[in-house]
């Protein structure tokens, strides 16, 4: 018997935004900023990058290629898709 797998895609689980808050929360929580702008792209996917990308300002290939895997966005750019995404940062102790 032969076992088959596929890729898993975050995307497809991020379908409220509890589920998105965590998410991101536990991407915020690790310490990685690669992690948290891979999660950031999850959740735009999960949204739609368009609709994300109408709200932050770069178009959709330059928000794609900025929460790509190479991209390096800015803090004010991370910080217009938090917003996008219905969240916001706050800061508490540790």
């Amino acid at each position: 018997m032969t076992l088959k797998t596929s890729v898993w895609n975050a995307a497809e689980h991020l379908d409220s935004p509890e589920m998105i808050k965590e998410y991101i929360q536990a991407a915020i929580e690790e310490d990685d900023p690669e992690l948290l702008r891979l999660a950031l792209a999850d959740v735009a996917k999960a949204k739609g990058m368009g609709i994300v990308a109408d709200q932050t300002q770069p178009n959709r290939q330059n928000l794609d290629t900025l929460l790509s895997a190479t991209g390096n966005p800015s803090f004010g750019t991370v910080n217009k898709v938090i917003r996008a995404l219905g969240l916001k940062l706050s800061v508490s102790e540790l």
